[in-house]
């Protein structure tokens, strides 16, 4: 190692705003390769510890601190094959919350204009089941699941669905087919019941679809600079 090689944690710890603490905490918990040790135990730092730094502090927006983590101390390692697995589950769990989010936003996109608008009228739970096209059953064991929430007809005591339970029986149904168990769909509900509408739930969707692609470029960006970290390591 030359002279020109030698950095101290101070060094690679300006380029990110850390303290050298923090440098030091990384190498003990094997995200930075051990640095080797001067004449008086100082420890002497490469460009290869500051790739490895730049590359971990890049790779935790778009797979987590744990995530980064996993990945580097796998580099510093030498086995590639656990880097490149870590990275193809991060992408995994990303495409899988893009599906999850999809679902979702079709399941809003196919409720029809006017099921969050007042209707005439309350069906029961016959005719509210043949608007949907399931059995009756399905309803009332959506209801004992705390997704709807039917009244009672004063005069027969039979079921009948307001113009919310019905928004809310249209939600359930693209949620389900979508493959969401009844827990999250009862979740889901009661979010736009609480908001009393959908509005706010497209909103919240939409601001998850932001994160997702700022996550997405993060996971690029990341990988860019693990990619360039194991190539000076030989890998």
């Amino acid at each position: 190692m030359t002279r020109a090689d030698r950095l101290r944690p101070g060094d690679l710890a300006r380029e990110h705003g850390l303290s050298a603490q923090a440098v030091r905490n990384y190498e003990d918990d094997g995200i930075l390769p051990p640095a080797p040790r001067g004449d008086h135990g100082y420890r002497h730092y490469t460009p290869v510890h500051a790739q490895a730094l730049r590359a971990f502090l890049t790779l935790r927006p778009g797979f987590g601190h744990q995530g980064a983590a996993a990945i580097l101390r796998a580099a510093n390692a030498g086995d590639e094959e656990a880097v490149l697995r870590l990275v193809e589950r991060g992408h995994a769990e990303m495409l899988r919350d893009r599906g999850t989010l999809d679902e979702a936003a079709a399941a809003l996109a196919a409720l029809a204009p006017q099921d969050d608008r007042p209707t005439r009228g309350a069906p029961s739970v016959g005719a509210l089941a043949h608007q949907l096209g399931i059995h009756p059953a399905t309803l009332r064991k959506w209801e004992r699941a705390g997704i709807l929430h039917a009244e009672r007809d004063s005069v027969t005591g039979y079921r009948r669905y307001p113009p919310a339970a019905v928004r809310d029986a249209h939600l359930a149904r693209q949620l389900r087919r979508g493959g969401y168990p009844l827990s999250q769909i009862a979740a889901a509900v009661a979010r736009v019941r609480e908001a009393g509408g959908v509005g706010p739930l497209e909103e919240a969707l939409g601001a998850w679809r932001s994160r997702l692609r700022l996550r997405g470029r993060a996971m690029l960006d990341g990988t860019a600079e693990l990619s360039a970290y194991l190539r000076l390591r030989g890998l």
